[in-house]
């Protein structure tokens, strides 16, 4: 037994031995030749519009500097968050990571993300629009920075709505105009559809955006309030479920069949007059329908005055639990965040940023199309709502999706799946 236990200590002794010297040569394989701090920076962005235009920026800090070398690792868009978990829990993670911005409560609540308060102070802070730092600050501290947001806007086709006899220039603002154009821009060739007009859960929209809408902006939590079973809400999920009814579940079906990005996307070709997206779908517009003659709008108020309400999200840069060299980290993201870099990812992607001076200075730099819809999304974002996830109620979308979905599909009414979830989440209540 005793033989035993000695080999066991002897085996264990050993891995920490290797792991040391693996740490070591870790610690000396971190630095470059010449000298400089190497810092892993984890992205999900690696499509041909955006990983050149992040790539250009870590380019710029590296040669703006000779102390810290940047060195760019990209993940695919969910796999980064799994390995960055499994990373911070084997203690060796990313220096810097981007990460979703709703959600930093949570990992600073679990000890998963560094706090950055001693490197910051007043004069950084308000760099950022306000509601945006919000999301950063859990029990009174950072842990990371706002890097972009977004808001929904809606894109509609002028050439359509000539062809419907309808104004190009006066775009639905409310949903009952919604509906009235509609009907006029859909097309029609016996019982099929050649085009529809719009379809409220097309493009970068869920259900709840449509519910928020109604609802005076309001969210399904609200100053750690449940607000789920609403009656605005409850009419907002019979409006989407009356717009299948209209236009038919084959319908519905056969378009999302077909659907596609760039080219495919049913807007660009054609197939669908109206479509409620985030700001920087417009690059897809920009590269692919050159000849859709369109226009942008805030999202159709419920009704007339109460409001263009939209969900924002958006992400932030921050430094995983147990990172190596955070100072160095925190220096790149000072440099990403400030007003060069973020005016750059600004003017190339159309992309809302958290940095205040520099969306106003890419609002200066663009002109014509371009101008237009970052106008638009910029203005956008004093009726957008921004909706952290409050550490009483971690992961409550798991428990009130369901239900959601169970509603659109017929399973149950709006009114007892709203009910049900709202006494669902109210159980997991930390």
């Amino acid at each position: 037994m005793k033989r035993g236990l000695a080999v066991i200590l002897a085996v264990f002794m050993l891995i920490g031995l290797l792991a040391g010297c693996s740490g070591e040569q870790k610690a000396e394989a971190e630095k470059t030749k010449d000298g400089k701090v190497i810092v892993d920076f984890w992205t999900f962005w690696g499509s041909e519009t955006r990983r050149p235009i992040i790539e250009k920026i870590i380019d710029d800090y590296n040669n703006s500097q000779d102390k810290v070398f940047v060195k760019h690792t990209f993940l695919p868009w969910g796999d980064i968050w799994t390995k960055n978990l499994a990373s911070v829990a084997a203690g060796n993670p990313a220096d810097v990571i981007v990460n979703d911005i709703n959600t930093v409560a949570q990992r600073a609540e679990n000890k998963q993300v560094e706090d950055l308060s001693q490197y910051i102070d007043d004069s950084f802070k308000q760099k950022f629009y306000p509601h945006l730092w919000e999301t950063v600050e859990y029990d009174g501290k950072s842990y990371a920075v706002p890097f972009n947001t977004d808001t929904r806007l809606l894109f509609y086709n002028k050439t359509a709505f000539k062809e419907a006899g309808l104004d190009p220039e006066k775009p639905p603002a409310t949903w009952a105009e919604l509906e009235e154009y509609a009907k006029k821009l859909d097309i029609k060739n016996g019982d099929k559809y050649e085009r529809v007009g719009f379809y409220p859960l097309w493009g970068s929209v869920g259900a709840s955006s449509w519910m928020t809408n109604a609802d005076d902006g309001n969210g399904f939590i609200e100053d750690g309030e449940l607000s789920i079973n609403t009656p605005k809400k409850v009419e907002a999920m019979n409006w989407i479920i009356d717009w299948k009814k209209r236009l038919g579940e084959k319908t519905v079906q056969a378009f999302q069949a077909e659907f596609g990005s760039e080219q495919a996307n049913p807007f660009i070709a054609g197939k669908v007059a109206m479509w409620v997206d985030v700001g920087t779908f417009y690059t897809q517009l920009r590269d692919y329908g050159q000849d859709v003659e369109f226009g942008v709008a805030p999202i159709p108020a419920y009704e007339e005055g109460s409001g263009n309400w939209a969900e924002g999200g958006g992400f932030v840069v921050e430094i995983p639990k147990g990172a190596k060299h955070p100072e160095e980290a925190m220096d790149f993201i000072k440099y990403l965040t400030d007003v060069e870099a973020q005016k750059h990812w600004s003017v190339k992607n159309y992309d809302n940023v958290a940095n205040i001076e520099a969306a106003e200075a890419a609002l200066n730099e663009l002109q014509g199309p371009d101008k237009m819809v970052y106008e638009a999304s910029v203005k956008n974002l004093e009726q957008t709502k921004m909706f952290p996830v409050p550490v009483e109620y971690p992961d409550y979308h798991s428990r009130l999706n369901p239900h959601i979905d169970n509603a659109l599909l017929g399973k149950t009414t709006p009114e007892k799946a709203l009910k049900q979830a709202e006494e669902d989440i109210e159980k997991m209540k930390k």
